[in-house]
This record gives C-alpha cells, structure tokens and sequence, in this order.
C-alpha cells in the first residue's frame, strides 16, 4: 500500500503545483487571445483544486496521510514551479507538457490501484485520464499541433 499512498501524494503535489502555476498564468496572461484564456486558466485552477481535494480524501479514505504543506508539495512534485515570464502560447505548451506528464503518472496510479484491487482509486485515475485527454487536445490545438 505505501507505493499506493506515495502515488498520490505524488498526485495531490503535482495538482497543487498545477493550481498555483495555473493562477500564475491566469493573472500574467497577455495578448489578443486574453479573455479566452483568462477564463480558461480559471476553469482549470478550480478543477486542480477539485482534484487535490479528491486525492487527499481518497487518501485518508484508504489509511494514507496526505502532504499537506507548500513545502511538501515542492519536495513531492514531479512538476515544476513557473516563475519566467512566458507568451500565451508558452504559458499553453508547457501546460501541455504538465497534463502529458500528469496523464503518465496517472496511468501508473491506476495500475498501483489495480494491483491492489482498489477500484475506487483505479477509477479516479481513469477519470482523471479522460479529462487530461481533453485538455491536452485542446491545448495542442490551440497550438495548432
């Protein structure tokens, strides 16, 4: 089960990690595609923060402690902060690389669950997956990948 607890503490940094850059580009985004943006970047902070609460609960359900500080989601995230200043469409690629990222690990969490005959985690990595697919077709989209 540690490997388990540990894959979503991994989740639960990465998603925090995730709000905080994505307020970031909400306040910092420039140029012609602003509002669109602007509101996009808010509609993803708001379901980070979903997420993050999701997982610590899932976690806590199952006998895990979830990290809980900003120090801790640092040390435990496979994120990374962005504190350069980037155009809208860095601010779009690099959140493409983050949810590619988040999409692999969470494939990983759910064959943890699977393993471990955790149907509920499983399904919230499965879920989760889903939307990622989504949003990383839009992102590359935008990109016009």
């Amino acid at each position: 089960m540690e490997k388990l607890y540990s894959a979503l503490n991994v989740q639960i940094s990465n998603w925090s990690v995730l709000y905080t850059k994505l307020h970031r580009y909400h306040w910092y985004v420039k140029g012609p595609n602003f509002f669109a943006l602007h509101a996009k970047f808010e509609e993803l902070y708001n379901e980070a923060a979903n997420v993050v609460d999701e997982a610590a609960e899932r976690l806590l359900a199952i006998g895990g402690k979830p990290v809980s500080t900003m120090q801790e989601y640092l040390n435990t995230s496979t994120l990374t902060e962005d504190t350069a200043p980037a155009t809208a469409s860095e601010m779009v690629a690099n959140l493409a690389a983050d949810y590619t990222q988040l999409k692999k690990e969470l494939e990983d969490l759910a064959s943890l669950a699977a393993e471990q005959n955790d149907d509920l985690t499983n399904d919230f990595a499965v879920g989760l997956m889903a939307a990622l697919d989504t949003h990383i077709w839009m992102f590359n989209a935008y990109l016009g990948e």
